[in-house]
C-alpha cells in the first residue's frame, strides 16, 4: 500500500455533534494531523527543548537533527495541530537491525523494516489532556498502512515502561545505549498487517478523550493521568 493509502489516518475527526455546514468558518482546521516538514522544525525544537531540558538537561534531537530527519523521512513524523498551532509531535526514522545502537540516534536506514521513534513531546499548555497517548495510538495505526514497516521500537527510562506497555509495547531488554548515568529499556511494538481503510471519516477518526484501542489496552483516562503529567513521554537522548 502506498503512502497515499495511509492518508486517511492523518485526517482530523469531525465532531459528530456539529454538521459540516455549521462548522466554524476559518481557514485553519480545528484539529489536523499531518507529516511534519522542515518548516516545522523550529516549532518542534521549541516544544522539545522546553520539555526535555528541565528533565534530562539535553534534547533527544537537536535542531539540526530535527531538520535532518524531517528532510530524509518526513513520512515517519506526525504533528498534531490545533487551529494551525503545533501541540504535539512524533519523529521517527527507519532502522535495519534487531536492536538499537548509537547509530540509530542519528541515522535513517531506508531499507530497514523497523521504525525507531526518537521523540514524542507535547506542548506544555496541552499536557495532562491525554494528547501523548492519543497521538501515539494514531501514529501506530498509521504505521500499519506502510507496507515496509514490521515493528516500531523506542528506548525509555524504567519508570515509563508500564506506560508504553499499556500502549502495546513489549520489553525487549536493556538498551545498549547509555547517556551519562542514564540507562534505558528497549521496547518494541509489532506492526501486524495493514489497518483497515474505511471510507467513513468518522469511523477512521480516533477519540478526542481517552484512547480506547481495539484490544482494550487503554480503558480510562485515569490510567495514564500521572504519566501524562510528565513534560515529555519518550526519553531517547542523542549523543550530543
Amino acid at each position: 500500500m502506498s503512502l497515499v493509502g495511509a492518508l486517511p489516518f492523518l485526517k482530523p475527526r469531525l465532531s459528530p455533534s456539529v454538521s459540516p455546514g455549521r462548522q466554524r468558518r476559518h481557514t485553519l482546521p480545528a484539529s489536523e494531523f499531518r507529516p511534519l516538514n522542515t518548516q516545522d522544525a523550529i516549532s518542534v525544537f521549541e516544544i522539545e527543548k522546553e520539555a526535555f531540558i528541565s528533565v534530562s538537561g539535553d534534547c533527544p534531537l537537536h535542531l539540526d537533527e530535527v531538520r535532518h530527519f524531517l528532510m530524509l523521512c518526513p513520512e515517519l513524523s506526525m504533528g498534531w495541530f490545533e487551529e494551525g498551532r503545533l501541540v504535539a509531535f512524533i519523529i521517527g526514522s527507519q532502522w535495519d537491525q534487531d536492536r538499537l545502537t548509537l547509530d540509530a540516534l542519528t541515522l535513517h536506514k531506508p531499507k530497514g523494516s523497523t521504525v525507531h521513534i526518537h521523540v514524542l513531546a507535547v506542548h506544555r499548555t496541552f499536557r495532562q489532556q491525554g494528547k501523548g497517548p492519543i497521538l501515539m495510538w494514531r501514529y501506530l495505526q498509521y504505521l500499519r498502512c506502510l507496507p515496509y514497516v514490521r515493528r516500531a521500537v523506542l528506548m525509555c527510562e524504567d519508570f515509563l515502561v508500564p506506560f508504553y506497555q499499556k500502549s502495546g509495547f513489549k520489553v525487549q531488554g536493556r538498551c545498549s545505549i547509555t547517556v551519562a548515568s542514564l540507562t534505558f529499556t528497549e521496547m518494541q511494538y509489532p506492526v501486524r498487517g495493514h489497518a483497515l481503510m474505511r471510507r467513513n471519516s468518522e469511523a477512521i477518526g480516533f477519540p478526542q478523550t481517552a484512547p480506547l484501542l481495539s484490544d482494550g489496552i487503554w480503558t480510562d483516562v485515569t490510567d495514564y493521568q500521572a504519566l501524562a503529567a510528565q513534560p515529555c513521554l519518550f526519553i531517547s537522548i542523542s549523543g550530543h
